[in-house]
């Protein structure tokens, strides 16, 4: 058996894991240890997502190398959903960043990766900690300086394994930097509550805000809840409006009012209008910033906007041209115009000149059934929302029906019942 005999955790994150016979099976994404209050801490297994972002538990016992960027297991890979035990402790996602002493009183050090090593026995026990010291006297200069980086045994410092206040995050989302933002929610949804906070205040707003419209409802409510109202107004600003009022239905009606106060008035106005619609409605579901152009805009432009990058694929499917002004509520909405129509006329035609005014569109007080069944009927990823004056108020895209359509637990409970025998062995 090939086994590199010490490994770097956080150098671990990402890497591959295959079976025997080379295909993969997915990747690493943590190491669980058994943290003991006498003697270093035991690795008792890896953490790594599968197909359908789904994690899993894979022993060490049943790695058989750990080698050039992979790891090879025995091919025998329990598919049930990883579930964390009070015991257990994962090294990415609580180790990392922990404020920890020294046992010969010379200060303290943040923990930036932590080194398990293989024994004789077969057992990988965690002996050494790649730490950053901390300057023991706070001055403008060493606010300005990182303190010296060094390698200590684990049995060199304490604090190990006790949560800490001041525990930061950096290095677990440089670990986690590559993940979209729904993997990094599913990363964020099996941390500790405290834990989870202390990352998602680490994250910038627009990258919060993208994680946060992952998660399950309470986990976002927890979120919002744990920052600081203006922190909560500008995550809340860079959300998508419909997604930021879904939040907001969540919280009482005074915190709700605070933070719409606290939100830019162009930003709150729109949030404000989607709060007055009915849950499972059209108004309820829409969002009000669909990509909207007048009928005179050349398709070249119309293609440079839904090339951009923060803009959702169902409303990438189309444009949609009404007479200004182009903010919702528009002026007259006068159709649509798809994305592969558009890619087969020529760059300086209009998008007037290549409508589809026979998709049906929605009043904002239709029923999901219905939303459901128009988009099912014409087999499209988004419909119109007109007013009775033919006013365009938002778009309702199939992303926002299905999250109301599927059950609450749908992100975490996926597959479970094939194997609810299980165990993790």
């Amino acid at each position: 058996m090939s086994v590199t005999t010490r490994v770097y955790v956080a150098r671990l994150a990402g890497t591959a894991v295959f079976d025997p016979i080379g295909d993969q099976v997915g990747r690493v994404r943590d190491v669980v240890v058994l943290v003991r209050a006498k003697g270093a801490p035991r690795a008792v297994g890896l953490v790594v997502e599968v197909p359908g972002r789904r994690r899993v538990f894979l022993p060490l016992t049943r790695v058989t190398s750990i080698d050039q960027g992979q790891v090879i297991s025995t091919g025998l890979v329990n598919m049930r959903r990883f579930e964390q035990r009070a015991m257990e402790t994962l090294v990415l996602g609580e180790l990392l960043d922990r404020t920890v002493r020294f046992v010969d009183g010379s200060g303290e050090a943040v923990v930036e990766d932590v080194s398990m090593a293989r024994q004789r026995t077969g057992d990988w026990l965690v002996d050494q900690l790649f730490v950053r010291r901390r300057p023991q006297r706070v001055t403008t200069l060493s606010l300005r300086r990182r303190g010296a980086t060094l390698t200590v045994p684990v049995e060199a410092v304490t604090g190990l394994a006790a949560t800490t206040r001041t525990q930061g995050a950096a290095r677990l989302l440089e670990a986690y930097e590559d993940l979209r933002p729904a993997d990094l929610a599913d990363v964020l949804h099996e941390l500790g509550e405290s834990r989870r906070l202390e990352v998602a205040t680490a994250l910038d707003n627009e990258r919060l805000a993208d994680v946060l419209e992952e998660l399950p409802t309470d986990d976002q409510v927890e979120i919002l809840s744990g920052l600081d109202r203006d922190r909560a107004a500008d995550v809340l600003e860079a959300m998508q409006p419909d997604d930021a009022a879904d939040l907001l239905h969540e919280l009482s009606d005074e915190q709700t009012a605070q933070l719409l106060e606290l939100m830019e008035p162009e930003e709150a106005r729109d949030v404000r209008r989607l709060l007055e619609y009915e849950d499972y409605t059209a108004g309820g579901l829409m969002t009000t910033e669909p990509v909207i152009l007048g009928p005179e805009t050349t398709i070249a432009t119309a293609l440079a906007q839904i090339r951009r990058q923060d803009l959702p694929p169902a409303l990438a499917s189309m444009v949609f041209v009404c007479r200004p002004p182009l903010e919702t509520p528009t002026g007259r909405f006068l159709g649509v115009a798809h994305f592969q129509r558009l890619l087969r006329e020529p760059p300086h035609a209009s998008v007037g000149s290549i409508l589809d005014s026979d998709t049906e569109p929605l009043t904002p007080d239709a029923t999901l059934g219905r939303v459901t069944r128009l988009l099912a009927a014409y087999n499209l990823l988004a419909l119109p929302v007109l007013d009775a004056e033919k006013r365009l108020l938002g778009a309702v895209s199939v992303d926002d029906v299905l999250d109301h359509i599927l059950p609450e637990d749908w992100r975490e409970s996926h597959d479970e019942r094939l194997d609810e025998e299980a165990s993790r062995g």
